[in-house]
This record gives C-alpha cells, structure tokens and sequence, in this order.
C-alpha cells in the first residue's frame, strides 16, 4: 500500500498543474445503482496519467533527469512524462507497442516525445525490464514507479472530498498503477470502501488471477480499448492488488462501446475504451447498489474509432 502521506505530498506538488476534476451525477433511468463519474479526461493531456507523470519526475534523485527521461506506453504515460519533460527542457523518449492508436502517437510528438515503436513482445519487455535498447534517459515507469501511484492516489483524496459516503469505485486496470494509488488513499481513510478493477475480456488476467489466489497468464489480443489488458501481472501489482482490489470485472467490447456511447449521448463526456471500462462494469451490476464511483480515466480515443461507437458499432 502506499502510505498516505506520500500521497499528501503528491497533492501538494501537483497543485496548480494537475486539474482537480469533477465528480458528477451520471443519471440514469435503468442503472443498477447510484452512478458518479470522475472525469480525469479533463485534465490536460486528456488523461489522469499526468498526475503520476509529474510525481514521479519530482521524486527523481538528484542529477538522475541530465539524460533526459523515458518511458514504456501505449499513449497517455508518454503524454504525462513528455508534459513533464517539455516543462523542464529535457529530451524524452517513449516506447510505444506497434498497435498505439495514431491520436496517442500525434499527441506525444506534439509535446516534444521520440517515439519508439516496437512489437507488442519487444514492449512488454520494456515494462517488465524498465528498459529498452537505444533509449537512455531515467526511466518513468508507468506502474511499477511508488511516485507514479502515489500521484494517481490523488484522485482518491479527490472522491472522498466530494463524496465521503461512497459505497464502491470502480476502476480501469491497465498495469494497476491507478488502481493501487485510488485503492491506497480510500481504504486508509475509509476501508470500508469496495475497491472492482475493470479490464476488457480480451485480456483480463486480474479478472482470472484473484479469484483463484494466484497470478494468472491468459490469452490476449489487441483492441481498440487499447490503455487496459495484457497477458499478465506484473509481480509487484499482484502483491498490491491481493491488498487492495475486492473484485476483478471482466466486460466484453460491446459493453464497453456502449458505454462510451452512453457518456457521450448522456453526459457530453468523451472518453476512450480504456476509459469507459469503469462505467461498463458499473451497468453490468459490478459494484452492487449504493452510490459509486466510476473512473473515468482518460479520453484519448481515434476519431474514426469514436465515429464507428456513436454509429451503434463495436471497432474491431
């Protein structure tokens, strides 16, 4: 878990360039409990990935961000550090798998990020390692990194200001950096609250792994909710989430094509798949009743993908 005070920090250094996001109402006729949104897509690189980005350079030793800084992503890690980067002039190089949709790879390069693109395999490794050939610089770690959690923990500090009785959050599961950090910030304050993480069943190893009480590998296979499933756990995350995650949704594509479809018809919000995974758990009875809490963490999504969604589609 991470200690609540590292969290108080974040929230002091990340004061003024972060947003602090609304919590809103989303009202729905046929929801199964009372529903809040916590619309991180709001924040400046459209993601909450900005807030973890800044902590952890922050918290850098001394010297260590000479070189430059790098990171392994799928889009919006790589916008936060390059944010970061760009702030105080430094080269930033990111490791991208070979799938990143365009719009994530556009924004990086507007912010001044070398982008690396590498097969899925070759990426992976980047994260399991905190590596990668040819990249030099301090390396970001988009999960592993305690700074990157404890800057996410700020979102939890966030819901319990604006909703101290909260039942239950739902959130996306990517790596589980977001995950742990919220979890971290609510069950010090409030163990009471029902942590559900959120992955698409194209690769839900949490999904499978918590249940049966040990780590997992499963299939998996790219999607267009392209911030959230891989084939396995990181160590370090397993241990956390075994502390910190109550249950592991799985949702299939259409469920969460719908819920991207519903946040934009019904509440103007536009999120991404990874995004709206939180809301799909939520309609699809995860979480129970009560009032919960639905991360809505980030709203980097194709064009083309978002036009398909509203059309009634489900992209491949």
């Amino acid at each position: 878990m991470i200690p609540l005070e590292s969290i108080t920090r974040a929230r002091a250094r990340l004061a003024g360039v972060a947003v602090r996001t609304p919590l809103i109402r989303l009202r729905l006729d046929d929801a199964p409990a009372e529903i809040y949104l916590k619309l991180e897509c709001l924040q400046p690189i459209g993601s909450f990935k900005i807030r973890g980005a800044l902590n952890a350079m922050a918290e850098a030793p001394p010297g260590a961000l000479e070189r430059g800084v790098v990171t392994a992503s799928a889009g919006n890690m790589a916008q936060g550090v390059a944010w970061g980067a760009r702030e105080r002039g430094l080269p930033c190089t990111v490791v991208v798998p070979d799938t990143a949709p365009k719009t994530k790879l556009d924004a990086i390069e507007r912010l001044g990020g070398r982008i690396l693109p590498v097969p899925f395999e070759d990426w992976w490794r980047a994260i399991e390692t905190s590596q990668h050939p040819g990249a030099e610089g301090y390396f970001v770690h988009p999960v592993l990194d305690d700074g990157v959690m404890a800057g996410n923990g700020t979102i939890g500090l966030e819901i319990l200001e604006d909703l101290p009785d909260l039942d239950a959050v739902l959130i996306p599961w990517g790596g589980g950096g977001l995950t742990s950090g919220i979890a971290s910030a609510l069950k010090q304050q409030k163990p009471g609250v029902r942590v559900i993480s959120c992955e698409p069943e194209t690769g839900a190893p949490l999904a499978a792994s918590l249940p049966a009480g040990e780590s997992k590998s499963v299939d998996f296979r790219a999607s267009f909710v392209d911030g959230s499933g891989s084939r396995a756990l990181l160590p370090k995350m397993w241990g956390l989430a075994q502390e910190l995650v109550d249950e592991a949704a799985s949702v299939s594509l259409d469920e969460t094509a719908a819920a991207v479809r519903l946040l934009a018809e019904r509440a103007r919000v536009v999120a991404e798949g990874a995004g709206a995974l939180s809301l799909a758990a939520a309609r699809a009875g995860h979480g129970g009743n009560g009032k919960l809490v639905c991360i809505v963490s980030g709203g980097n999504i194709d064009s083309s993908r978002l036009t398909k969604i509203l059309s009634g589609e489900t992209p491949a």
